[in-house]
């Protein structure tokens, strides 16, 4: 599958976060989304993964049903929502409810390296702890399209080299988005797009 975009814009009253942004996306392939803070990274992540609606041009997914788009992705961003009330194992069984899981699900809290605050309410969760959950989540969705939104934050540096491990592992089929302004989030093989090249 792919995704191709075609002369993509959008902007917030008068002002364009990013504008005349065509593109193809191939399946299997890395790609940093770069740029400083405030740069528009994250709108076009939201633009791409279907969550906000582009001003003017096009995003088509090649290969997925339109209806299919929102099981076909997986997310992790610092400003994502986990349910506060939940303990660690009920949100993963309640996220595995909505996607498929590349791993057995006995095995996801294990892979966490967060298995002993299974029956811990995440609000009494630390910010990395939280940012953490978010990242596995995504990693073990069984999604063609992974979108990880400045992965890193909060991260320690235990849970860095954790990150990069489970980054090493997604299936090479995946298309993988990373919008960042840290080369750390990112691997070196990835395609940079630098968001200032299209204001």
């Amino acid at each position: 599958m792919k995704i191709v975009t075609e002369n993509l814009g959008k902007r917030f009253n008068r002002e364009w976060v990013f504008r005349n942004f065509s593109y193809q996306f191939m399946a299997g392939n890395c790609y940093a989304i770069t740029g400083p803070n405030g740069s528009g990274k994250s709108t076009l992540m939201q633009v791409l993964w279907g969550q906000m609606q582009p001003s003017v041009g096009s995003v088509n997914y090649l290969g997925l049903e339109p209806s299919a788009v929102f099981k076909s992705v997986a997310i992790a961003t610092p400003y994502m929502d986990l349910i506060e009330e939940f303990t660690l194992e009920e949100m993963v069984r309640f996220h595995f409810k909505f996607k498929r899981c590349r791993v057995p699900l006995e095995n996801v809290l294990e892979k966490t390296e967060l298995e002993s605050s299974r029956l811990k309410i995440i609000s009494t969760f630390s910010s990395g702890m939280r940012q953490r959950l978010k990242l596995a989540l995504a990693f073990y969705s069984d999604c063609e399209l992974l979108f990880l939104d400045e992965p890193c934050t909060n991260l320690d540096k235990k849970s860095i080299e954790w990150y990069h491990t489970q980054l090493h592992r997604v299936p090479s089929e995946t298309l993988v988005f990373i919008a960042s302004n840290q080369e750390i989030e990112y691997p070196a093989t990835a395609s940079k797009i630098d968001i200032l090249s299209y204001k």
